[in-house]
C-alpha cells in the first residue's frame, strides 16, 4: 500500500475531470488516486473508467457537499496520508515530494498545504488558501497572499516553510490518524470553512499545522459554486459563526459573537450600497440558522480552547481602515 491518497472529491464534475486529472495521474507516482462521487447523475463515473481503469471511485449516496462527502468516502480509504483535492485543481511535478518528506521529518505536523496559485493568472495566488490561512478574533479567515480581495504576486516572498493557523481544503494534507482522532470534519457545515474548523480542533488539542511553499498547485476557484452566488454568502457567514461557538475561548466568546454579529450589519450595508438585496437575504438566514443551532454547536466544545488563536485582532480593521491590503504590512 501506497503512504498518501489523493482524494478528489467529484459531483457532476465531467468536464473538471477531463481537463484537471492528467496532471494529477501525471504527477502523483506515489500516491494511490481515488476519486469520491457525490451521486452525481452525469457521466463521471463513465469517463473514469473508461480512460482510467486504475484510479478508484468510492460512490455515496448523496450529494452531501465538502464535509459529509468527504467524511463518508474516507472511511474506505486507509493509506496513512490524505491529500484531499478539488476538482478543478492543476498539479505540478513533484508536488507531493516535498510534502511527504516534511510528514516524515515532523511527525508533530498533522496538517499541511501547498503554495496555491491562481489557474487563470499564474503569477499570482490564489483565494482559497494562497500561502496558509489565519483568522482574526471575530473569525474573519484571511491568508499570507490573500486578504480579502487582493491578490498579492507571487515573487517568491513566501517560498518557505511556516507554521500556519489553518490549511485550504482546495488542497489539504492531513494524517489519516489525526483526522480520525478529530472526528472528521463537522458534517453540518455541508461545505465552506469546514476545513478551518477542523484545524481549529486540530490546534486545540496541540497538532500543528504547516504550510509548504516548496509545492506549488494551481487553482480554478469557484468551479462549483461562483463566488457571487448567495449560498455561498450564507455558507460562509452561518459557518464562521457557528465555527466561533465550537472553538473560540470561553471567556471571550460572548463578547467576540456579539462584535461579529454587529461586523456582520456592517457587512449586510455594503451589500445594501451595491444593491446586493439577496445577499443581505443570505446573511438574515446565516444568523436565523446560527440562533437555531446556537446550543448544539455549543456542545460541540473541546475541553481546550487555545487562547492565542489569533495574530491579528481585527482584519477587517487593518484592511478597510488602515489600509493594510497585504500580509507583510499587517506586523
Amino acid at each position: 500500500m501506497k503512504k498518501v491518497a489523493v482524494v478528489i472529491l467529484n459531483w457532476n464534475g465531467r468536464k473538471l475531470l477531463e481537463q484537471f486529472l492528467p496532471s494529477i495521474v501525471m504527477h502523483s507516482s506515489e500516491a494511490a488516486i481515488y476519486v469520491a462521487d457525490n451521486a452525481s447523475d452525469d457521466d463521471s463515473i463513465l469517463f473514469i473508467k473508461a480512460n482510467y481503469p486504475e484510479i478508484k471511485v468510492i460512490r455515496n449516496t448523496g450529494n452531501f457537499g465538502y464535509a459529509k462527502g468527504y467524511n463518508d468516502a474516507l472511511r474506505f480509504v486507509e493509506e496513512e496520508i490524505y491529500a484531499l483535492v478539488n476538482s478543478d485543481i492543476e498539479v505540478t511535478q513533484n508536488w507531493l515530494v516535498p510534502i511527504l518528506d516534511l510528514f516524515e521529518k515532523e511527525p508533530e505536523t498533522a496538517i499541511m498545504q501547498p503554495k496555491i496559485l491562481d489557474f487563470k493568472n499564474k503569477e499570482y495566488f490564489e483565494y482559497a488558501g494562497a500561502a496558509g490561512g489565519f483568522i482574526d478574533k471575530y473569525g474573519y479567515p484571511f491568508c499570507r497572499g490573500r486578504i480579502f480581495q487582493t491578490l498579492e504576486k507571487d515573487e517568491g516572498q513566501y517560498n518557505d516553510i511556516v507554521e500556519i493557523f489553518w490549511a485550504s481544503g482546495a488542497c489539504f494534507f492531513i494524517r489519516k490518524n489525526v483526522f480520525r482522532e478529530l472526528k472528521c470534519f463537522d458534517s453540518s457545515f455541508f461545505a465552506h470553512q469546514e476545513e478551518i474548523d477542523l484545524c481549529w480542533r486540530a490546534t486545540n488539542t496541540h497538532h500543528k499545522i504547516k504550510y509548504c511553499g516548496h509545492s506549488e498547485v494551481y487553482h480554478v476557484g469557484a468551479a462549483t459554486l461562483d463566488t457571487q452566488h448567495p449560498k455561498k454568502t450564507y455558507l460562509n457567514f452561518r459557518n464562521s459563526l457557528s465555527m466561533l461557538v465550537k472553538n473560540a475561548p470561553q471567556r471571550s466568546l460572548f463578547g467576540v459573537i456579539l462584535t461579529r454579529l454587529l461586523l456582520d450589519g456592517v457587512a449586510a450595508l455594503h451589500f445594501l450600497l451595491k444593491g446586493k438585496f439577496i445577499h443581505i437575504v443570505a446573511i438574515l438566514h446565516a444568523h436565523l440558522s446560527f440562533y437555531m443551532h446556537f446550543g448544539g454547536n455549543h456542545d460541540k466544545r473541546s475541553l481546550f480552547q487555545n487562547r492565542n488563536y489569533f495574530k491579528v485582532r481585527s482584519i477587517a480593521w487593518a484592511y478597510f481602515v488602515q489600509k493594510k491590503h497585504f500580509y507583510k504590512d499587517l506586523f
